[in-house]
């Protein structure tokens, strides 16, 4: 008996075309799919850009000018968009720009491009505040148009003739007025007088009476009122601007903010 060798069967053009038919679709499930994530990256981006931009920014605290309301480290939230339309108060804890000469030049050396690139995009979702060093963080004392004096004959600052009780916040000795340098200012239309609560470690409007600016902060350089500590998560919780302390401070008179 003889076996006879059957040649090896040839697919037929059927066969192909469906396997080709089986393939196509997964590479186009896989197109359509990283085209949806590419979609999802790029929409979450503009949300958060729109949010930093007109909403809520993150910044970090780079010294103890603010202890112990804020300490070295922490994360803070700001509110951009509440004070363009209520304004400013007595009381609130804002971050600004610098008015010039507040914070001594930068000696740190140029980052790696890749660095800046990716710190950038972490910023972007408010995972980063590469600009907390160009900024500063006080607390509100003088708004437009008020008259503030330091001290009162038991070291308490007065703002239009009445004394405040800043014991609440300020960090200084028991025996120590709220300021140890003296100052009687008006504050003018556009501006505000600022003070860190740590009062004897604070380089605030007290300590620029001398430059062009008078140690006046522009209301345009706000960035917003700061409102919540976000990190170290032992910390976490909003911020009390302690506006009771200043509820007895009549208006200011008119005409005193145009100096």
């Amino acid at each position: 008996m003889t076996t006879e060798k059957s040649a090896p069967a040839e697919p037929s053009p059927a066969d192909g075309a469906e396997a080709a038919a089986t393939i196509q679709p997964r590479r186009r499930g896989w197109l359509v799919f990283l085209r949806d994530v590419l979609v999802i990256i790029l929409i979450a981006v503009l949300v958060s850009l729109v949010v930093k931009t007109f909403l809520v920014r993150s910044f970090y605290i780079p010294s103890g000018s603010m202890e112990d309301t804020l300490l070295i480290k922490d994360r803070i939230l700001v509110d951009e968009i509440t004070p363009r339309f209520g304004g400013y108060e007595r009381g609130d804890i804002v971050v600004f720009r610098d008015p010039g000469g507040w914070l001594p030049p930068s000696t740190e050396p140029a980052r790696p491009p890749v660095v800046e690139a990716f710190e950038w995009v972490l910023s972007l979702v408010g995972l980063a505040a590469p600009d907390s060093d160009d900024h500063l963080v006080k607390r509100i004392i003088g708004i437009p148009g008020d008259h503030v004096v330091c001290c009162n004959a038991i070291g308490q600052i007065s703002v239009n003739g009445v004394p405040i009780d800043e014991s609440a916040y300020i960090n200084v000795a028991a025996d120590d007025p709220a300021s140890k340098e003296s100052f009687d200012v008006t504050v003018p239309d556009g501006s505000l007088w600022m003070l860190g609560d740590n009062r004897n470690r604070s380089a605030d409007s007290r300590f620029h009476m001398d430059q062009p600016g008078k140690g006046f902060v522009p209301i345009d350089n706000v960035v917003g009122r700061a409102f919540l500590i976000t990190w170290p998560f032992d910390r976490f919780g909003m911020l009390d601007f302690h506006h009771d302390v200043f509820a007895g401070v009549p208006a200011p008179e008119s005409g005193d903010g145009d100096e």
